[in-house]
């Protein structure tokens, strides 16, 4: 080994590695992205799924009623 005794001598390099360990506050901040991003589109395909309920039962009824006002008009017709 060498032997430091002058101020003039050259020392050999070093590297020092610092590595900073960050909070989880981006990984916290991704998740809470990803859970709002599910809760909303839960709420959206279980609002269009409302919807097509909602116009399925419609078109039902229209139906029937059809249905109705033609017996109506069959026993209107018998009935003359």
């Amino acid at each position: 080994m060498s032997d430091y005794r002058g101020e003039y001598q050259e020392r050999p390099m070093t590297t020092t590695t610092v590595i900073e360990k960050r909070g989880g506050g981006t990984t916290f901040a991704v998740l809470l992205l990803v859970v709002v991003v599910a809760v909303a589109a839960f709420f959206l395909i279980s609002s269009q799924t409302n919807k097509d309920n909602a116009v399925s039962s419609a078109a039902t009824q229209v139906g029937q009623a059809a249905s109705d006002v033609g017996d109506a008009a069959k026993d209107a017709a018998k009935s003359e």
